[in-house]
């Protein structure tokens, strides 16, 4: 029991520094957030072609609404998340968009962001199809190129665009979503302090 209680003693200890997971999650998704919104910006009119767009993009409705929509809330997203201004409300936003990307654009690829045909949870025969391409791909680049030099920084991949990795953002943004931005390092924080002691 001692034990236990010795135990309990030393994770209340690390309470004092618990602002550190809040703050990793934000900072993690400021880059995120910010690049997917100034490419968005800077082809805004390829993006709301593609929002809009049945038959080679995602046939969404109003188009260049949407594609503002989502422009705007991950840039506005990535500089809140940055600071820690309105951390919870923003977080809404940007879950919104994280489902919209995982239903319209990576759902029918399954889970896996990257293709693995040894390891696929959902969409098996994709994943075992991308496997097949890659092995293909590495014989014509080992046949025809420099293969050590080419894959001297890492593998070569085939994207599976899958669920995953717009899942796990949305996840990031759930936690952030019920426990805030965080002591310290947030504009939320100081703020809160400030209205509490008036």
């Amino acid at each position: 029991m001692k034990f236990l209680l010795g135990l309990q003693r030393l994770l209340d200890s690390t309470r004092a520094l618990d602002f550190l997971g809040p703050l990793a999650l934000r900072l993690y998704l400021v880059p995120v957030f910010l690049m997917a919104g100034l490419n968005k910006y800077n082809s805004f009119e390829d993006t709301a072609a593609w929002f809009g767009n049945p038959d080679w993009g995602l046939g969404l409705p109003f188009p260049e609404v949407m594609a503002f929509l989502a422009t705007s809330t991950e840039l506005l997203g990535a500089a809140f998340l940055l600071v820690g201004f309105a951390v919870r409300w923003i977080s809404i936003p940007l879950m919104i968009t994280m489902l919209v990307a995982i239903f319209t654009v990576h759902w029918e690829n399954g889970w896996f962001a990257i293709a693995d045909a040894q390891s696929c949870l959902f969409n098996c025969d994709g994943a075992v199809a991308a496997g097949e391409k890659l092995a293909a791909a590495r014989d014509i680049l080992k046949a025809n190129g420099n293969y050590e030099w080419l894959t001297s920084s890492g593998n070569f991949i085939i994207s599976n665009n899958g669920i995953e990795f717009a899942a796990t953002y949305f996840i990031m943004l759930l936690m952030l979503f019920f426990v805030g931005s965080g002591k310290y390092f947030s504009v939320d924080y100081w703020i809160k302090e400030s209205i509490n002691k008036n």
